[in-house]
């Protein structure tokens, strides 16, 4: 009898609840249905980005190749999260297991970490476009740009490997409900009954280089990109330049911003409302608005989304 309750605690304690967003809600069943609509948002507005880029050939460049990685991350950036979150709330269900959360964890942090490095990737490439025109199309050749992007992709990677299996080794031992509507690594670690202040140092040591080499790489490329600007005689240059680079400085300064925010400020600044209300900024929102930023504010998007809508519209006809 007491090995069977033994196992069966056991078992309990083997899954997490996730607190979530939902439970601080006053109409938790309106917010479920604005964040499905966002999903959907998510979704619809990044795949017809993709499908644009890659179907015409005015926009195989390798600044929209590398808009077509951001929209392929932003799918399951959010995909990894918000499924899990609004099935929860339909079901009535808020648990997850062990392994479920390290899953998720890992695809978490790695599409994190990769979106970091190809913001930076992004800001070099509009660097070279505009400071050295001639030579871009050595300098950023298909060789080099899909390097950048498998470098990426690899460097996230390697953050994932790194902190969630580190993170799921901890014991345990208190309650097992995360104040948050996914397994997020801070929100793990406060879980955990053992001293983890040396791997929160160590923790906050790769998170500032992580964001120290990207961040030196866009300052830097903005900064000469700035200077090239101010010395163009045309207008009609300044102002297309100025347009590209506001899109993607846009994206930085939100995706960063909350990063920042995350993993860089001291746990005084924290609470688990304020980090899920930042995390549904950067998990949900984000990857809502930069199709949008990348769209609307961009002629040769716009051009390409007309063509298919023409298209589309000649063929019904006929």
């Amino acid at each position: 009898m007491e090995k069977t309750n033994w196992v069966a605690n056991y078992t309990v304690r083997s899954d997490f609840i996730l607190v979530g967003i939902f439970s601080e809600s006053k109409h938790p069943a309106l917010l479920c249905l604005v964040i499905f609509v966002a999903f959907l948002m998510a979704l619809t507005g990044n795949t017809i980005l993709i499908l644009l880029i890659h179907s015409d050939a005015y926009l195989h460049t390798p600044m929209y190749f590398f808009i077509s990685q951001l929209s392929l991350m932003d799918i399951m950036y959010i995909s990894v999260t918000v499924p899990k979150m609004l099935m929860d709330q339909v079901m009535g269900m808020n648990k997850i297991s062990t392994t479920e959360c390290g899953i998720q964890m890992f695809l978490y942090v790695t599409l994190a970490g990769s979106e970091f490095f190809l913001l930076a990737s992004m800001a070099y490439d509009r660097y070279v476009a505009i400071c050295h025109p001639l030579r871009y199309p050595v300098l950023m050749n298909p060789r080099v740009f899909l390097l950048l992007a498998s470098g990426c992709w690899f460097l996230g990677s390697v953050d994932g490997f790194l902190f969630t299996p580190i993170t799921m080794t901890f014991p345990f031992c208190r309650s097992r409900e995360i104040h948050h509507f996914f397994c997020e690594v801070p929100a793990v670690l406060k879980l955990s009954c053992s001293d983890t202040s040396i791997y929160e140092i160590f923790m906050y040591l790769c998170c500032v280089l992580m964001l120290l080499i990207p961040v030196t790489v866009i300052s830097g490329s903005y900064y000469f990109i700035l200077i090239t600007i101010h010395r163009m005689n045309s207008a009609e240059g300044q102002k297309k330049a100025f347009a590209t680079c506001s899109s993607h400085m846009t994206v930085v300064i939100l995706f960063y911003g909350a990063a920042i925010y995350t993993y860089m400020l001291p746990k005084s600044y924290h609470t688990p409302e304020k980090d899920m209300m930042v995390s549904v900024f950067y998990t949900i929102l984000t990857p809502v608005l930069n199709p949008l930023i990348y769209s609307l504010r961009n002629k040769d998007v716009m051009g390409a989304l007309k063509k298919m809508w023409n298209v589309e519209r000649v063929f019904h006809e006929t």
